[in-house]
């Protein structure tokens, strides 16, 4: 015998069958502001607030010099953890704010095991190997409309069959904490450019239906020697190539990865708060620190 559903019963069960089914999802519009930014949002994010995401990448460091070869310095491994939280303008609307940590260990390009030191090739001199490890690395606060009205738009998403591409460079070219304070007259500005590629399914990025997609990333940086080579002043630059993705466990990452944070970096397991005020870090600003607390113990001991 069947049963009937009646009154708020009936009401409650055909409400939470809408709310479950296929088609309380709908497909984002990147033309539309808010979906632009829901788009942005999901390349970058968690599956919902406060919930962390992990980038992994993996690849080669170069140096370039003019007049020689190219050489493999490094190879490398990073991870970049991260939350969104949710933020609200009463002019720029509902956004987010992206907090981060991240690592990158550089390794033997022929063992793949993580360098404590290295030979420097062009002075011959062996120095203390700095991993990259930057907290935090903060974004600014992103909102579906600019403060002079203007709407978010993702001006290099590009569709190819079922595939989205978005691209974007990063120029950098900015004040250098470990050069003196007459850089605009003398150089010595840190300069580099980072390229970031994501690549990722259409259906699974636009259908609200997934609370998150997981892209791919290609990243290259072209940049300054690292302060601890100790070039001193040579000529050249370094080249980073990297590719990887957005991955849904911390344990996904690989080994290396993970075997050294425990052992080094126990806190780059878990994003920063969500309202972190603190400046951003780079390996200029960290090594800065290092020296400095290097050069005052030495100093106490005289």
């Amino acid at each position: 015998m069947k049963r009937r559903l009646t009154g708020g019963l009936f009401t409650a069960t055909i409400l939470a069958a809408l709310a479950t089914s296929p088609a309380a999802a709908r497909t984002l519009d990147p033309n539309k502001a808010e979906d632009a930014l829901e788009i942005s949002k999901r390349v970058q994010c968690g599956v919902a607030d406060g919930v962390p995401a992990i980038y992994h990448w993996s690849g080669k460091v170069y140096s370039r010099v003019q007049g020689e070869p190219d050489r493999h310095l490094f190879n490398g491994e990073g991870m970049n953890i991260r939350q969104c939280v949710r933020i609200e303008d009463p002019k720029r609307g509902v956004g987010y704010r992206q907090v981060s940590k991240e690592v990158m260990f550089y390794l033997d390009p022929k063992t793949n095991e993580v360098l404590r030191t290295w030979e420097n090739p062009w002075s011959g001199e062996t120095v203390k190997v700095m991993q990259i490890a930057n907290d935090p690395v903060n974004s600014r606060p992103n909102y579906p409309y600019s403060a002079d009205g203007k709407p978010h738009r993702i001006s290099t998403l590009r569709r190819q069959g079922k595939w989205l591409f978005m691209p974007f460079e990063v120029p950098l070219f900015y004040h250098n904490v470990l050069a003196g304070d007459y850089q605009d007259y003398v150089g010595n500005k840190y300069h580099a450019m980072e390229i970031f590629d994501f690549a990722m399914l259409a259906d699974e990025i636009l259908d609200t239906k997934n609370p998150t997609a997981y892209p791919t990333i290609s990243w290259v940086r072209i940049s300054d020697w690292m302060p601890w080579m100790k070039m001193r002043g040579r000529q050249g630059q370094m080249v980073f190539n990297a590719m990887g993705a957005k991955l849904k466990h911390y344990d996904e990452l690989p080994a290396v990865i993970k075997d050294e944070i425990a052992l080094n970096y126990p806190d780059y397991t878990t994003p920063p708060p969500g309202d972190d005020p603190r400046p951003n870090d780079t390996t200029w600003t960290v090594f800065k620190r290092m020296i400095d607390a290097e050069r005052a113990a030495e100093k106490e001991k005289k």
